[in-house]
C-alpha cells in the first residue's frame, strides 16, 4: 500500500489559529492544543470585558460630575442632580455631562441652577 500524505487544510487551519496566537508566550503560541485552549479564553475574557469596560466608563463619568458639582459648593451632590434632570424631564446622559464637566464647568454649573428654579 502507498504511502498517504495528509492535505494542507489541516496545516492551514493550524497556522491560522497560531497567528492568532502570535502574541502570547512560551507553549501558548507554540503548541496547537494549548494554543485553541488559549484563544477560546482570551475571546471569552475580551466578551466580559466588553461589559467590564460600559461599567468602567460609566463610573467614571458619575465621578467627575459628581466631582465638579460638589466643588461648585452652592450644589449638593450627584445623585441630587441627576433626580432633578429627570424631573424636569432633561435627559442628558452621563457622558455628555462628564464632557461638559470637564470642558465648560460654567455650563453645568447654568444647567443645574436652572434646575434648581
Amino acid at each position: 500500500m502507498t504511502r498517504i500524505k495528509r492535505g494542507y487544510i489541516a496545516r492551514r487551519r493550524r497556522t491560522k489559529i497560531r497567528l492568532f496566537a502570535s502574541s502570547f508566550r512560551g507553549a501558548r503560541s507554540r503548541l496547537t492544543r494549548t494554543i485553541t485552549q488559549q484563544k477560546i479564553r482570551a475571546l471569552v475574557s475580551a466578551h466580559q470585558d466588553r461589559g467590564r469596560q460600559k461599567r468602567d466608563f460609566r463610573r467614571l463619568w458619575i465621578t467627575r460630575i459628581n466631582a465638579v458639582i460638589r466643588d461648585n459648593k452652592s450644589y449638593y451632590s450627584y445623585s441630587k442632580l441627576i433626580h432633578n434632570l429627570y424631573k424636569r424631564q432633561l435627559l442628558l446622559n452621563r457622558k455628555i455631562l462628564a464632557q461638559i464637566a470637564i470642558l465648560n464647568r460654567n455650563c453645568l454649573y447654568m444647567i443645574s441652577n436652572e434646575i434648581l428654579k
